[in-house]
């Protein structure tokens, strides 16, 4: 069983911990970064529920728990039939809804787009902290294999 660190630890931002799955310091670092969520007003939005498709059988074929919103001002439509629960479903599609429109209205700069900067930022440090590791390790194999070699040319050359 894992144990959750002391909140005092957590508190310290240079220690970094690992807290679940995440970064406690990056965490802290990127949310100061990003900018808020839209706001969408419940009445500029049209909300309908369906019967959900798919996957889970029964139960999810005869309720209506997946939500379609549709932002009346743009007329984009979304639908949102992840969980089996309508609230959830319902909080799931406003934020997607609120993310779309802030990615048509702002573009590389809304929050879902700075987001996946962060990410590509992160994998390409991650991908050149390897390269540099495993290139030492190359580096130091060649050289001990162009040692090795030279120690065979040279026996070699003493034999005949």
């Amino acid at each position: 069983m894992l144990r959750r660190p002391h909140k005092s630890i957590l508190s310290i931002p240079a220690l970094g911990t690992r807290y679940g799955n995440l970064q406690v310091s990056s965490i802290r670092r990127y949310a100061a970064q990003l900018p808020p969520r839209i706001v969408i007003k419940k009445d500029e939005i049209e909300e309908s529920f369906l019967k959900g498709s798919g996957p889970g059988g029964q139960k999810i074929n005869k309720t209506s728990s997946a939500v379609q919103l549709k932002h009346l001002a743009t007329g984009m439509v979304v639908k949102s039939q992840a969980t089996r629960s309508r609230s959830q479903n319902r909080s799931i599609a406003r934020r997607l809804l609120a993310d779309k429109l802030e990615e048509a209205e702002k573009g590389p700069e809304s929050r879902t787009a700075l987001k996946e900067e962060i990410k590509r930022k992160k994998k390409a440090s991650k991908s050149k902290k390897a390269r540099r590791k495993y290139r030492t390790q190359d580096d130091s194999n060649k050289e001990a294999e162009r040692a090795e070699q030279q120690l065979d040319v040279s026996t070699n050359e003493k034999i005949f």
